[in-house]
């Protein structure tokens, strides 16, 4: 009976029970968490002795209050660096039978961690880093505000952001706002790509499901090394059929590595804790790719899950918590925040990691305003958008059998913080900026593009490409023209099919031409992208450059038909 004095410690014993499942990928439903059988065929790597906890802010105990965390970590920096040997050679997964306790680095006094295994100091080569920037924002219906820099850190002196992922909630999902998003971009998709494109992000992927929409942007040099696997819709409002609720996922290779990235929008409420854990469950759960090369999402090299979660915070008074709020006071809180308390007690969401939470509540606000709630309810202030990451588990070292060479895969956390200047909405934006250090299982791209010659304005312009062995062409695939600044891959300025236009072909090397007719004289630097049909990405880019003026422009050879993606 809840209430009953063990009625909470039998909960807290079967919920166990559930997300075990989820690793021996039995099928799950909506019905209680606590009921599922399969929970109880998963042990989860157990928490070093003495450490039975862990507040969000950090793994020592007492948490440290701001001001002690300010005083040992002068440059305001925060780190959480989690790394895992990855994959053996050659690029071959690991099973989920293999798979126990994770390692983690730990750098600087604000740290999250996984549960700690022989952590080592790391002596291959870093190979590449990149840096990725997460978004979340709730906008309760607004439309975009005038200026996004601080959102997206470009008031930053040297900015070097690799790669944007950003995931709304509650977007403008009425009628007919959905069929003009539906024959047009919607406005806040249009309003990123005009930000980004001009600094080279190249809009990769997206997936919206009525007020969801998560976003995938990369700088264009990247783009041979980004292969959208699968995009996927989570409804779970409504009993599992109306996408009110639920969650959004892009999966996708990165330099040979699998990541998942899932932008999440749970049940409202205090009481709704238990179905907010529920939703938690089978979104995860209808990740699984069947029928699809692809490895269970719990095999990902790395998870990213943020979203408007809706967690609150237990117990304390609303007088109570706006006055530790005032005073700064956050590690009373971060004790009785409900996804806290959760990562206590359940194994497998214990591996999502999340930053310190040294920032206020982002919820809930009066619209244009920095006020928490005035309204007649006077809803409790609770951090209810969050950012979490998870990497894979290292496999366990058998003693008898040498340990194979391994790539590096490394995350480090330098931000988590909200951003109070945005008013336009009842929630406050979260941001957190990863540097990724990898070392990449794929380092060279499936084309070699090669524009040849002199290109200019009163000839058809001769490009050679190569492929590698592995490659499969298709007739279906195309080469487009872009100016640099392309906002999306369907953005080409011309195109030519590869199996048109051929002019000779031999030992891997192909040469086709551009008719020059629909070419703009202009002044702008070009890029040239071959796109795979079969792998619904680009394969292969050129260099940037430029396309001199001519007196007179070609016969247009070029057909109607469009390529389609």
């Amino acid at each position: 009976m809840p209430g009953a004095p063990g009625g909470a410690w039998l909960r807290r014993v079967l919920t166990t029970q559930r997300r075990a499942c989820l690793m021996a990928r039995i099928p799950l439903s909506l019905s209680p968490r606590s009921l599922s059988p399969f929970r109880a065929r998963w042990r989860g790597p157990p928490l070093p002795p003495g450490r039975a906890t862990q507040s969000p802010s950090c793994p020592q105990a007492p948490p440290l209050t701001e001001a002690e965390a300010e005083s040992q970590n002068p440059e305001g920096k925060q780190l959480v660096r989690v790394s895992w040997p990855g994959p053996p050679a050659g690029g071959r997964r690991i099973g989920p039978g293999a798979a126990v306790a994770g390692t983690h680095e730990a750098a600087g006094p604000l740290l999250g961690t996984m549960a700690a295994v022989n952590p080592r100091k790391l002596t291959e080569p870093r190979g590449k880093t990149l840096s990725i920037h997460v978004v979340t924002w709730n906008v309760a219906s607004a439309a975009p505000p005038l200026d996004l820099s601080d959102l997206l850190q470009l008031n930053k002196e040297n900015l070097s952001v690799d790669m944007y992922v950003i995931g709304l909630q509650e977007m403008n999902c009425g009628i007919m706002s959905l069929l003009s998003d539906t024959a047009f971009e919607d406005p806040w998709s249009s309003f990123f790509m005009d930000v980004l494109s001009p600094l080279t992000f190249v809009k990769v992927s997206s997936v919206r499901m009525q007020g969801l929409l998560l976003l995938f942007f990369a700088k264009h040099q990247h783009l041979p090394f980004v292969q959208i696997l699968s995009t996927k819709s989570t409804p779970t409002g409504l009993f599992g059929y109306w996408g009110n609720k639920g969650g959004i996922n892009i999966c996708l290779k990165l330099y040979g590595y699998y990541v998942s990235i899932i932008n999440c929008h749970l049940p409202p409420h205090m009481a709704n804790n238990d179905q907010r854990l529920q939703h938690f469950d089978r979104i995860l759960e209808m990740q699984n790719f069947e029928g699809q090369n692809i490895p269970n999402i719990l095999d990902h090299d790395l998870i990213l899950w943020f979203g408007d979660m809706n967690f609150r915070i237990e117990d304390f008074g609303l007088h109570f918590v706006r006055e530790s709020i005032k005073n700064r006071c956050y590690s009373d809180l971060w004790e009785k925040d409900q996804l806290s308390i959760a990562k206590k007690h359940d194994p497998l969401l214990r591996e999502f990691q999340e930053g310190p939470l040294l920032f206020p509540p982002t919820y809930k606000f009066d619209k244009n305003s920095n006020n928490y709630d005035t309204s007649e309810k006077k809803r409790k202030p609770a951090w209810t958008d969050r950012i979490l990451w998870r990497l894979k588990r290292q496999p366990q070292a058998n003693p008898h059998t040498p340990r194979l060479p391994a790539p590096h895969f490394c995350l480090t956390l330098r931000s988590y913080v909200s951003h109070m200047v945005y008013c336009i909405s009842d929630h406050k934006p979260v941001t957190s900026t990863f540097d990724l250090e990898l070392k990449p299982l794929v380092s060279a791209p499936l084309i070699t593009l090669i524009p040849e010659g002199l290109w200019n304005m009163e000839n058809d312009m001769l490009i050679s490409y190569s492929l590698t062995p592995d490659f499969l062409s298709s007739p279906w695939d195309w080469i487009g023209l872009y100016k640099v600044g392309l906002r999306h891959i369907n953005d080409y300025v011309s195109y030519v099919w590869v199996r048109d236009n051929q002019v000779s072909f031999n030992d891997g090397l192909s040469q086709v031409y551009f008719n020059v007719s629909n070419i703009p004289e202009t002044e702008d630097q070009f890029l040239l992208c071959y796109y795979s049909n079969s792998l619904h990405s680009v394969v292969g880019i050129s260099k940037p450059f430029k396309i001199q003026p001519g007196s007179s422009l070609a016969e247009d050879l070029l057909g109607e038909a469009q390529p389609h993606i």
